[in-house]
């Protein structure tokens, strides 16, 4: 295990203890998490196609979410309410943009080669390699979407939450900016094998992650008036994943192999932090 793994096994097992250490009902939503990935797991064993866990990446935010609205005891308050809806508009362009995506291009390298790497064992390592690991990531990241309820009398929407909402638009809108521009860069033929370097993509090489990324600090300051210093673990470690653990790191590696000029583009390119003017001075 190398030491970003080591980093992240401890991080996650720190950030699910204290969630799980709190006295809102997380363990509920961690056990709903785990059961709809499982399920997943069993669809993905009939399809062949273990790349459908990244379809339902957003959609798994909502059915977490909605159990902790069905559930709550008391009223939960127009603040869990908004930041639900956030993230069902989030998830459900992520899904279908996921979707169409892979409709075309099948399941996904990463996957295919640890298919390649496992043979006939890879069914059951999908299942806590792949299902239940996204699982447990997915239940930290949302955690928001639970520390967004209200505990006591309710009260107004504050300057937090108006804040929490320009950071969301902002890195959504980043986020759907920076997936249109690469698809529609990848529609054209001529374009096969070449690196998208305009627009967002002049910026820095991942400006989707770092939209994903901003979104969710956004969803962790709504959810700050009511859940406190916890409201942040959930875009810690979307933070922490995407720049360290399943996107930059492991994209760029994968990329400087697959297409010609990437090395160049790394030194020329910032990796996540969009830097202020389009090209290097």
């Amino acid at each position: 295990m190398n030491r970003i793994a080591a980093i992240f096994v401890v991080a996650t097992i720190a950030a699910g203890s204290l969630l799980l250490a709190d006295q809102r009902p997380f363990a509920g939503g961690l056990a709903v998490a785990g059961i709809a990935f499982v399920l997943l797991w069993a669809v993905s064993l009939v399809l062949r196609n273990a790349g459908i866990v990244d379809v339902f990446w957003g959609p798994g935010f909502v059915i977490v979410g909605g159990f902790y609205l069905a559930t709550a005891t008391v009223d939960p308050g127009p603040r869990a309410w908004l930041v639900f809806a956030l993230t069902t508009l989030w998830a459900s362009r992520l899904a279908l943009h996921i979707g169409f995506r892979n409709a075309k291009t099948g399941e996904d390298f990463r996957y295919r080669a640890w298919r390649e790497e496992s043979g006939r064992s890879f069914w059951w390592v999908s299942l806590f390699k792949v299902f239940l690991l996204q699982a447990v990531v997915l239940w930290i990241v949302s955690s928001p979407l639970l520390l967004a309820h209200s505990l006591g009398p309710q009260g107004g929407l504050s300057l937090f939450d108006l804040a929490g909402l320009a950071l969301f638009l902002v890195g959504f809108v980043w986020e759907v900016v920076s997936d249109w521009q690469l698809a529609r860069f990848k529609s054209d033929p001529a374009n096969k094998g070449r690196i998208l370097e305009t627009g967002l993509w002049a910026r820095s090489r991942h400006p989707n992650y770092f939209g994903e990324t901003v979104l969710w600090w956004g969803l962790g300051l709504l959810a700050l008036p009511t859940g406190g210093w916890l409201a942040f673990v959930g875009p810690a470690m979307i933070t922490f994943l995407l720049m360290k653990v399943s996107g930059v790191a492991m994209l760029d590696a994968a990329l400087v192999d697959r297409r010609p000029g990437y090395e160049e583009y790394i030194r020329s390119t910032p990796a996540f932090f969009p830097r202020l003017s389009s090209k290097p001075s």
